[in-house]
């Protein structure tokens, strides 16, 4: 069952991401994006991680791609011109995807067994975060919000 579960999820994941790379328009692009996320999160769930598969649906489905719609949305772009075939985007993607197989063939067998160890909690994480990273959350918290006034800033302009 996890073998073709797995298989589907792939596919539905490739489907999407391909679509939101080829795309002209750029609001169903955003939204091909959405789905990519939402299939690579489905993979965190068919392993069983599923606070690291809420985080990903939560921050890059319901705050990164509202935030890519927004801009969108807002920044008015006209997608209807034609700006041709970008190769070297084409080009970069073959060389990461090149660099990637490389490392993967380099990297040491998967069937090594690791230790056991307990699963962390929810509650464990949250401790944590707030006890041991809450400059780098703050920090975070504080560019986040700097790049939304920004951006309200260059649309406020943008308008007069």
């Amino acid at each position: 069952m996890n073998s073709v579960a797995f298989v589907i999820i792939a596919i539905f994941t490739l489907a999407a991401a391909l679509a939101a790379a080829t795309l002209p328009n750029l609001m169903h692009a955003a939204l091909c994006l959405v789905l990519a996320l939402l299939g690579l999160a489905s993979f965190f769930f068919l392993l069983g991680a599923e606070f690291v598969g809420l985080v990903l649906v939560f921050i890059y489905v319901g705050a990164v791609a509202v935030l890519i719609v927004f801009t969108i949305l807002l920044t008015g772009r006209d997608s209807r011109e034609h700006r041709g075939f970008n190769w070297s985007g084409v080009v970069i993607a073959l060389a990461v995807f090149g660099c990637l197989t490389w490392a993967i063939l380099k990297a040491q067998s998967l069937t090594i067994v690791p230790p056991h160890i307990r699963a962390l909690t929810v509650r464990q994480i949250g401790q944590v975060l707030m006890a041991g990273y809450v400059w780098p959350l703050q920090c975070v918290g504080v560019l986040l919000t700097a790049a939304l006034i920004g951006a309200l800033v260059l649309v406020l302009e943008e308008k007069r």
